[in-house]
């Protein structure tokens, strides 16, 4: 069971008082009862570009991943077949990787890396993880909640990797029920494999029924070739 931590010593706005572009607020801190209160409540944290402080985000519309939704291609399926999926043995590589300055886009800084590396410490951070001879081939880490999945970032370093080790996620999660992946964002790259894009208010509510569900037991996962 992961270890609950104080709680935060901030109060979030709600999250249907974001403004136009999704944030609800600028500040805060990043401790572990902070975020677990940030994501409880439908938010998540990202840098503010122009001077890196955080702000708090609950974007409308908000990109989601019903496990029951996933799409496999007959290519991908044959990917899956050259790595092993993994779950928690290469936290903090994969939250390196995710955070490789040379990456497009590039918002995870050293605050949030610190951050999620505590919280990994605590049993509520995980990583997925795709293996091949070569060693980590790609993978994504985010924040579970019962049987939602706060999805944070993922990376790949061969064909296919990133998208292995979500199909191992969703093997993780299991289909049926009110199970949840938050992808934060519908990208096309995310589009193509089953996610889509919901209301701020159906997410909140989705949200809520996929916490109150069981979720994966991340302590003794069964490690394999994604199905």
């Amino acid at each position: 069971m992961p270890a609950e931590p104080p709680p935060s010593t901030w109060l979030f706005p709600p999250a249907d008082s974001a403004d136009e572009h999704g944030i609800v607020g600028i500040g805060a801190d990043l401790d572990p009862g902070t975020l677990l209160a940030a994501y409880r409540s439908g938010l998540f944290p990202m840098p503010v570009e122009q001077d890196g402080a955080v702000a708090w985000w609950s974007p409308d519309p908000r990109g989601v991943l019903r496990p029951d939704d996933l799409v496999v291609s007959r290519s991908l399926r044959r990917s899956c077949r050259r790595y092993e999926v993994r779950v928690d043995t290469a936290f903090s590589e994969v939250l390196e990787a995710c955070a490789d300055p040379e990456r497009p886009s590039r918002w995870i800084d050293a605050q949030m890396t610190a951050a999620y590396t505590e919280l990994h410490r605590l049993g509520w951070a995980h990583s997925v993880e795709a293996w091949d001879d070569d060693g980590l081939a790609g993978g994504l880490y985010g924040v579970s909640l019962g049987g939602l999945f706060a999805g944070e970032s993922m990376f790949h370093r061969r064909s296919d990797a990133s998208k292995v080790a979500l199909i191992g996620l969703v093997d993780l999660l299991g289909t049926g029920g009110d199970h949840l992946v938050d992808v934060q964002w519908a990208t096309p790259h995310l589009v193509g494999l089953g996610a889509t894009e919901v209301s701020r208010a159906d997410y909140l509510g989705r949200m809520k029924r996929a916490m109150g569900a069981d979720g994966p037991d991340w302590a003794d996962p069964a490690p394999g070739t994604a199905s």
